[in-house]
């Protein structure tokens, strides 16, 4: 077993050496032997003996009662404070005092990935209510004044000759194109049937616009009561297949994409699945995951996975289309 020089129990070790030579030392003195005689060279053979047995044991008892602290040592130096804290490792141990230290280091995590989970959640709320402000504001302050460009376009075009009527319609298309736009933009940053209507109605708009968009045939199917989820959970659903289905946009070529949603009992389920290009999962871990933009889209789709306490399972094979899944146990 390699240790470092200035372990704990190379230390204990080292202490425990020097005062058996010591103490060899010492008793040879106390006892007078005297290692010229034959049968005292006997005696200080057998007590040099009997102390490398107690040292031996002494080895013994030390890597027993430490070998369980290096394993947990190596369980904690293995967590990535970037992911979700491992705490099944943390099992019960029988040496007491490891067992006290690993149940103790196992609550503090607990109490950090409860903390960083109501942070993140805040933030995402926050986000949300930004987005919402921004939406708002989009829809009620900007579209009314395009709509009153249009109207004084509309005004314009009755009163001017007739040779600038090609261009007055020009004006009032690129309008009617900027309002749309708008309006488009307004639902992307938060669709008012999430907040109006649920999400089941929010998603079947989504899937509408998307078909409409791109002309991939959409199948939706629902099970349970989705549109009675807490909030914070309907919003985290509505994003990843939002990013789900710009992934399958951008980068699929799919002409199918089946969306279940399930609402059962404890467990809420969205499953969007696409028969397109796939693509090698294991390649995402390399330098280059996010430079087409897939890696980026899932890291972003699994940390809203992880805020609301859910985890989300990529599964794809070159040729064999995607399979995104968003688990939650509520």
């Amino acid at each position: 077993m390699t240790r470092r020089d200035d372990s704990l129990i190379g230390q204990v070790v080292g202490a425990n050496v020097v005062l058996v030579a010591l103490t060899l030392f010492g008793a040879s003195l106390a006892a007078g032997l005297d290692l010229t005689i034959s049968d005292q060279r006997w005696q200080f053979l057998i007590l040099a003996l009997a102390i490398v047995l107690t040292l031996c044991t002494n080895l013994w008892m030390l890597q027993r009662r430490f070998r369980p602290l290096e394993r947990l040592i190596d369980r904690i130096e293995a967590i990535d404070p970037a992911a979700p804290s491992p705490l099944e490792t943390f099992e019960r141990d029988p040496v007491e005092e490891i067992d006290r230290l690993s149940q103790s280091f196992k609550g503090l995590l607990e109490r950090i990935e409860e903390e960083r989970r109501r942070s993140g959640q805040l933030a995402m709320q926050a986000q949300e209510e930004e987005r919402r402000r921004l939406a708002r504001d989009l829809h009620d302050e900007v579209n009314q004044a395009l709509t009153a460009i249009l109207l004084r376009l509309e005004a314009l075009a009755q009163e001017s000759p007739p040779e600038r009527a090609p261009e007055m319609a020009e004006l009032k298309k690129l309008v009617n194109q900027a309002m749309e736009q708008l309006l488009s933009l307004a639902r992307q940053l938060r669709p008012t049937a999430l907040d109006d209507h649920g999400l089941v109605p929010a998603v079947e708009g989504q899937l509408k616009r998307f078909s409409a968009r791109t002309g991939i045939e959409v199948r939706l199917r629902t099970e349970g009561e989705p549109n009675d989820l807490p909030e914070v959970l309907q919003t985290a659903i509505y994003r990843v297949a939002q990013e789900a289905l710009a992934n399958v946009a951008r980068h699929a070529g799919a002409t199918v994409v089946e969306v279940d949603l399930e609402a059962v009992e404890s467990l809420t389920e969205l499953r969007i699945r696409d028969d397109g290009a796939g693509f090698d999962p294991g390649s995402l871990n390399g330098a280059g995951s996010g430079s087409n933009g897939i890696g980026l889209g899932l890291g972003g789709m699994a940390e809203r996975a992880r805020l609301v306490g859910g985890e989300l399972d990529v599964r794809s094979a070159p040729g064999g289309g995607t399979s995104v899944t968003l688990r939650v146990r509520t």
